[in-house]
This record gives structure tokens, sequence and C-alpha cells, in this order.
């Protein structure tokens, strides 16, 4: 996780990758969001790793009020990792991200509690390869395997176990195999469109009414 030149350059490798609204490191340099709290990050975290807390603090706090991202310099974050739009974005102070995760926004690594007796870990632990939803809540020292998604505004507070995928509040495992629809913001075509069943039964009831009408006449 150390923090270098070659770092900066693979995370504008990896907005271009994965975001198709960005197509060169220019452009992602000036208005990716998401690339600039990773900027912001990395610099802190590397004066919170040489003690310089307050300093860390100050520029977290400073990219949090720019960019609407609040990534802890405490966090440690692996690398190629990207935050698509990234407002409202959250990461904790302990939690812990591995490579290639991809992350949407309005999604918070919080603490349930002040302290965990797991030495002190009150965080998320994200393996590589994860992919997080937008909205998502992921709460306390749990641990999402590698290669898991997290589907949009679902709410985790349980291990998650590695190739899996969770929707819901509480958040449950899904069978892909059964629902190929499935997109990281938690579409899903296992279910119906509940607009769609509202909509349907105003028209039934519509029609069972011109139908009594038709009859009085």
């Amino acid at each position: 996780m150390k923090t270098n030149f070659k770092n900066f350059l693979n995370d504008l490798d990896t907005i271009i990758a994965r975001d198709p609204a960005t197509s060169s490191r220019l452009e992602a340099f000036l208005c990716s969001s998401g690339y600039h709290a990773i900027l912001s990050y990395r610099l802190a975290h590397r004066l919170w790793l040489k003690n310089w807390k307050l300093s860390a603090r100050v520029i977290s706090q400073f990219a949090r009020f720019l960019t609407g991202v609040e990534i802890h310099p405490g966090a440690k974050i692996g690398q190629n990792f990207f935050i698509d739009h990234g407002m409202g974005t959250v990461i904790g102070e302990t939690a812990i991200i591995g490579d290639n995760v991809t992350m949407y926004h309005g999604v918070t690594l919080g603490g349930t509690t002040p302290y965990n007796s797991q030495n002190g870990k009150r965080h998320p632990t994200i393996e590589d390869n994860v992919v997080i939803g937008a909205g998502a809540q992921i709460l306390g020292p749990v641990t999402v395997g590698k290669n898991a998604k997290i589907g949009a505004n679902a709410t985790v507070v349980k291990n998650v176990a590695a190739h899996t995928t969770v929707i819901g509040v509480a958040a449950h495992k899904v069978d892909v195999h059964k629902s190929p629809s499935f997109t990281p913001y938690g579409i899903n075509g296992k279910y119906s469109d509940p607009y769609d069943t509202v909509i349907k039964n105003l028209q039934k009831q519509i029609d069972e009414l011109k139908n009594k009408i038709s009859n009085l006449s």
C-alpha cells in the first residue's frame, strides 16, 4: 500500500477501465471526484503512517468538503480502488479494502460500537475484487470475501462469503444463476417491478367497473 507516482497512474487507469464516461487520464484527473478523494486519501494516509495525524485529518476533511467523500486517513486501501460518482461515501478509520474493489456512491463502511474486542477493529474488511452497489451499508468488523457483490441499499452486518451476491435489509444471499440480470445497482430479474404490479391491478379494477357499467345500461 505504499504511495508513489505509479499508484496515482494506476488509479487513473482504473477509472478509465471501469467508467465508460471517462476516456483519458486527463479527463479522469480533472473531472472524477472519486479520483480526487482517493488521491487525497493516499497523501493523508502517508502522513498518518508518519504519525502526522492532525495534518492527515485536515487533508481528509478538506477532501470531504471538495468531493463529498469521507475517507479516514487511518483506513487501509489497496490498489486499483474505484469510487464511481462518490457523493455520500464514508469509509471509517479501521476499514481495510483490498485490491480491485469497486464502490458506488452513498456507500458506508461504518462502525457499530466505539470499541471492539477484535484488536480495536470497528469497521469492515473488504477483500479483493468486491463490488459494492450504491447506498449499501456495511457495518461493524465484518468481512466481505473475495469476488462478492453487495446489492444497492443492502445492509450488511454479518460476514459475506467469497463469490456470493447479497441484497436487501438485512442482506441475504441470492442465487445469481437464477437472476442473471443482477447489477451493482441492485436490479434483479427474479423480482417484478412493484409499480408495474400496482398499475396492472388498477387497470384490472377499471376493466371490471366498465363491465359493471355496461351491464347496467
